[in-house]
């Protein structure tokens, strides 16, 4: 008998990650944008960011612990609550601290709370739906991070250029407060692990449990993550970088429009996440996990016709619409392949590993974050008037990769 792909627990997590990661979706905007307006150094703006994400690459691992552990549903709801606890104090002391220190901290912490949190949502799915309908769960899922994605940046942009930071903020409250109760209504089935051992010896023992299964067990999963820190060192770090200094900072738009014109770029950039996660749902059936690499080698040759309009054109308008085109389809080709990956995964990690698995497969795939976004940010900042040149080499670097990442998943295409 097939189990309904909406039921009531599952829709609630549905409604409750609407709400929940379109404030999220509108900090991360707003919150970055603000200090980029504030200083205009891109060099300034990738150090942060590469250091917001430390503590999501540090608490991941945890995370994934905690869900296989606690209730996720618990996880969740006071994550959700502490989040906004966290922005109600910034929106305090925003005017009376050092805003590069209390933005790096503020980042930190909502990029770690963020590293704790997701590991609890991906072992929750396995849960609530059965096993024919975890694509499409899993397609669901990625679509309302995208819908976020977009409305987040898209408002908040607005919202922003019209009124300030301030505004952006306390909607953004509201929103994980309202998740937060919504919630706690779900329930998630769970059985408690019995452990006698320490914490320090059950957080060890359980990581180790988590590397053995990803490099000895499946190693096509340490290959696989592997190849997709390649492509986040090169292409994911640089759209992060390269999106909003561009728009703003590079490209000839009206000075007054730049910041709304951003906000339209990251919504564009998730309607791509929107679009992936639509044909990862309907095609469910028809994709293939030994063609999964052409979709990041299409991913990468993306990059090479925003190289060449930077280089050409001058008119920002015609820059603008090529570079909001590549990262469209960028995004669209890289959230089909992330939704196999995660399907893949959750298919063939044992229920009392899940959660702590995908929290290894997410930290190993971040830590090549940090570091992108901050090298990015030095060389945009070192080759002012000539930033096609970043665009093209990142473009060439990324197909080299994704080339040997589709050789990777077709010579091991019966681990699937």
């Amino acid at each position: 008998m097939n189990q309904k792909l909406f039921s009531r627990d599952f829709t609630l997590v549905v409604i409750g990650q609407i709400i929940s990661l379109f404030g999220n979706a509108a900090l991360r905007f707003a919150l970055p944008l603000y200090l980029l307006n504030q200083t205009g150094s891109s060099a300034l703006y990738g150090t942060v960011m590469a250091c917001a994400f430390i503590p999501a690459i540090l608490l991941s691992p945890v995370g994934g612990i905690i869900a296989d552990r606690v209730n996720k549903r618990n996880v969740m709801v006071i994550l959700d609550f502490f989040t906004a606890a966290l922005i109600l104090v910034f929106c305090f002391l925003m005017n009376g601290a050092n805003l590069v220190v209390l933005l790096t901290v503020t980042l930190m912490i909502l990029y770690g709370i963020a590293g704790a949190y997701q590991p609890s949502v991906q072992a929750a799915i396995p849960a609530l739906v059965g096993a024919e309908q975890m694509m499409a769960a899993n397609s669901v899922v990625n679509m309302i991070s995208s819908l976020a994605a977009l409305l987040g940046p898209v408002l908040g942009g607005i919202v922003y250029s019209a009124y300030g930071l301030m505004p952006v903020l306390w909607v953004c409250i509201v929103c994980f407060v309202l998740s937060a109760v919504m919630e706690i209504f779900i329930h998630i089935p769970f059985e408690k692990q019995a452990s006698e051992d320490s914490v320090w010896r059950m957080v060890r023992s359980d990581f180790g449990q988590s590397i053995r299964f990803i490099c000895k067990d499946m190693p096509i999963i340490g290959k696989a993550v592997l190849a997709v820190c390649g492509i986040n060192l090169f292409l994911s770090s640089m759209i992060n970088v390269a999106l909003p200094y561009l728009v703003t900072e590079v490209i000839a738009l009206d000075a007054a429009q730049a910041n709304r014109f951003y906000g339209f770029a990251e919504g564009i950039l998730a309607a791509g996440g929107l679009a992936g996660g639509v044909c990862a749902g309907v095609f469910a059936k028809k994709l293939s996990f030994r063609n999964a690499g052409m979709l990041i080698v299409i991913a990468a040759v993306c990059q090479f016709p925003i190289a060449a309009s930077l280089a050409v054109f001058s008119s920002g308008m015609v820059n603008y619409l090529i570079l909001t085109a590549g990262c469209f389809a960028v995004m669209t080709c890289c959230t089909i392949f992330t939704i196999q990956m995660m399907t893949f995964f959750q298919t063939v990690t044992p229920s009392h590993l899940l959660g702590k698995v995908i929290a290894v497969i997410m930290t190993m795939s971040m830590c090549a974050q940090p570091l992108g976004n901050a090298m990015y940010g030095v060389l945009f900042e070192l080759c002012k008037g000539f930033e096609y040149a970043v665009v093209l080499s990142a473009g060439v670097v990324s197909l080299g990769i994704a080339m040997g990442m589709r050789g990777i998943f077709r010579g091991n295409s019966q681990d699937l």
